[in-house]
């Protein structure tokens, strides 16, 4: 398998007043093509911000992160958004939608934003339609429950067909029943696509689904 993620002795601290405080602490790890990688631990222990590094939203005190064989602590602002949209998907466990738009409108503002043009009105039916959202083509958030919009988030986050999926806490919000269908979802998308996966979870059940689980404590991989 082909290395696409990779990470060398990530540390980030964050500066509080007059206070240093020590996020991570000198992290290092490779994930590979096609890998579903989990991340546990403590609330507090760095995951979020493990990441938010990883998919290039934070910037670390020092190491260096390479995606797709691109340096991206080495590049430009410009360079990495463009990094972003090309390679990246995001979903959070707040959803993040736009409450004015569609689910189809979020799904095309997200095509827009990636470069995609007018994008193609098929793959977003499609990509709804795999997540039993074809008749909430023209809802919006409000309208839908909590496990739509999570869904919804999750067809955005694919539809440009990322190389990589960054997921912080994607059922955290949801009840135990509609969490293990947004899991299915994840996978049944994801083995669509050959996405590489990388969750931050404390979901025992989407954890066990991971190929490969990396625990932290106190900014450290134990």
């Amino acid at each position: 398998m082909r290395r696409i993620l990779q990470a060398e002795d990530l540390v980030k601290v964050y500066r509080i007043g007059k206070v240093d405080v020590p996020a991570l602490r000198g992290v290092s790890l490779d994930v590979q093509e096609g890998e579903f990688l989990a991340i546990m631990g403590p609330s507090g222990c760095g995951k979020s911000t493990m990441l938010h590094l990883l998919g290039g939203l934070l910037t670390p005190t020092s190491g260096r992160i390479v995606i797709d064989g691109e340096d991206i602590t080495a590049a430009s602002d410009a360079k990495r958004t463009a990094i972003r949209r090309k390679k990246i998907g995001f979903v959070f466990q707040r959803f993040n939608l736009f409450p004015t738009l569609t689910a189809e409108g979020n799904l095309r503002l997200a095509e827009r934003i990636h470069g995609n043009g007018g994008g193609d009105p098929n793959r977003r039916r499609e990509v709804l339609r795999l997540l039993g959202l074809e008749d909430k083509l023209h809802h919006k958030p409000l309208e839908l429950s909590g496990g739509e919009q999570q869904r919804v988030a999750l067809a955005r986050a694919f539809i440009n067909r990322p190389k990589i999926l960054f997921a912080d806490e994607p059922t955290g919000n949801l009840d135990a029943d509609t969490g293990h269908l947004v899991i299915e979802n994840l996978f049944a998308l994801n083995a669509g696509a050959g996405t590489t996966l990388v969750l931050v979870t404390h979901d025992l059940e989407l954890a066990g689904r991971a190929q490969r689980v990396i625990r932290l404590k106190g900014g450290m991989v134990v």
